[in-house]
């Protein structure tokens, strides 16, 4: 009797030890549950309190700007009869000047009245105004802008102004948050908040040949008016200004990095303008299809000058169109944006050293690097008259005089281009009516039979090289000859 009870305790000893161990397992994972969320909610509330000190510190150096453009508007004839029977043709067409009114926004960047905004933001206007976030109202001037940037800079009569700190774009990584202080359809001191989503896009300005480079594109909701706002790291730094939306997308908007922007605020505020380096070429990649064509290796590093700007620096120094150029100060140049870097980053009157490739031979120059003039795009309109070349997908016809005018040619010469066949090789390579074909596999072409005798002898799937003129200057294009159907 004695050994069956000692077991029986025994029993339930271990029974017992064993329910306490379960029960302290189960508490010390509660326990440990417990901890993890209220390690993650302490994480939340530190963001949440870091932006909205953010908001409350930066925001009162972001401006709301209203613009007035006066507008000259025509309206349309009077058709009623009468009408025109008893008041005369002198009232057939009038116009009327009105009041266009814009808003968007901008930041306080120092203790003068400097405010840095989008140059599409204040174009051509006549009035701007620029208000505080406590409710000051001030007018504001116009006194430096910059359409290739979209930079421009405002100037306010104002003292004790809060202002914002700049930061290092160079340094944003994809994926980091950011946040966007702007003044949205009219809304002041709005906050969003997102992540970078790529960095180095380049996005078409509207217009012709123009494109910005190098923006920072983000999800943090940008809309009109936030243009010209600053869009913040998580310390509060201004690491871009909010320039450009995509209107038919959700969650796509584009900052100017403001490292970008840094370089460019002294010549603003000084000289009203930015200065850039200038050589005067109008530059490509060097396509397998176009290092074939001028006898290159496919791998031939570089960059191909389409054409030279005249009395500009490259046609003072001798480069010519068809060279190729492969080192500035002996440094080595692949791409058009690596060409154009280390021109803008020799100072203007300093010389540079160019190496090229012309003909299979390498040429050295040296360059005494100029400042960029400005310089319109102007579009043009195709003529009537077409003669087919099937071949190619292009229509083209010679160049007259009248054709030249309609043009406006600098001279009479070369085809153009009447039509480019959809699906084509010529359309998928951009080419548009009333672009001028100049040259054909390097042959100048001054009638279409000779286009026709030089396309004959082309076998479906050769490679056509063309030297087309198109705004001003000429570049090369590359397209495939075509099977005719």
């Amino acid at each position: 009797m004695i050994k069956m009870y000692s077991l029986s305790v025994n029993k339930k000893f271990i029974l017992t030890t064993i329910l306490i161990l379960f029960l302290s397992l189960v508490c010390i994972q509660s326990i440990s549950a417990e901890t993890e969320q209220t390690k993650s909610y302490l994480t939340l509330e530190a963001l949440s309190d870091s932006i909205a000190n953010i908001a409350e510190t930066v925001g009162p150096a972001v401006v709301n700007i209203d613009t007035v453009r006066m507008v000259t508007t025509q309206f349309p004839s009077f058709e009623d009869p009468i009408f025109k029977r008893f008041f005369g043709r002198e009232f057939e067409e009038f116009r009327r000047t009105i009041p266009q009114k814009g808003t968007g926004s901008g930041f306080i960047i120092n203790q003068e009245g400097y405010v840095l905004t989008n140059e599409h933001v204040v174009r051509r206007a006549d009035k701007i105004k620029v208000t505080l976030s406590d409710g000051r109202e001030f007018d504001g001037e116009v006194i430096g802008s910059d359409v290739t940037s979209d930079m421009a800079i405002v100037k306010i009569k104002a003292d004790h102004l809060p202002i914002v700190t700049l930061g290092n774009s160079d340094e944003l990584r994809v994926g980091e948050i950011v946040i966007a202080i702007g003044n949205p359809y009219g809304l002041q001191q709005t906050v969003t908040m997102g992540v970078v989503s790529a960095k180095g896009r380049s996005i078409p300005t509207g217009i012709e040949g123009h494109v910005y480079k190098n923006f920072i594109q983000t999800d943090t909701a940008i809309n009109p008016g936030n243009s010209g706002g600053p869009l913040l790291n998580i310390k509060g730094e201004v690491v871009g200004i909010n320039t450009a939306i995509i209107p038919y997308a959700q969650g796509i908007g584009f900052a100017i990095p403001i490292n970008m922007a840094k370089r460019n605020i002294d010549d603003l505020i000084n000289l009203g303008k930015v200065r850039r380096s200038w050589l005067g070429v109008y530059i490509q990649e060097v396509s397998p299809e176009i290092a074939k064509q001028f006898s290159l290796p496919e791998d031939t590093m570089g960059v191909l000058v389409g054409d030279i700007i005249k009395d500009s620096p490259a046609e003072e120094a001798g480069i010519k169109r068809g060279d190729i150029i492969t080192k500035i100060n002996d440094e080595e140049v692949n791409s058009p944006g690596e060409l154009q870097d280390k021109i803008r980053d020799v100072d203007i009157d300093n010389k540079a050293n160019i190496e090229i490739m012309r003909d299979g031979k390498t040429i050295r120059f040296i360059v005494k690097i100029g400042e960029m003039p400005t310089v319109e795009e102007e579009g043009s309109e195709f003529p009537k008259e077409k003669v087919f070349s099937v071949q190619t997908g292009l229509k083209v016809e010679v160049v007259t005089s009248e054709i030249a005018k309609e043009l406006e040619l600098p001279w009479v010469k070369g085809l153009v281009i009447a039509e480019v066949i959809p699906g084509s090789s010529a359309d998928d390579m951009g080419l548009q009516p009333g672009d001028v074909i100049l040259e054909a596999n390097r042959i100048e072409m001054s009638s279409v039979s000779e286009w026709e005798e030089l396309i004959n002898k082309l076998e479906p799937g050769n490679t056509l090289l063309l030297l087309v003129f198109r705004n001003h200057h000429t570049y090369y294009v590359p397209i495939k000859v075509e099977k005719i159907d």
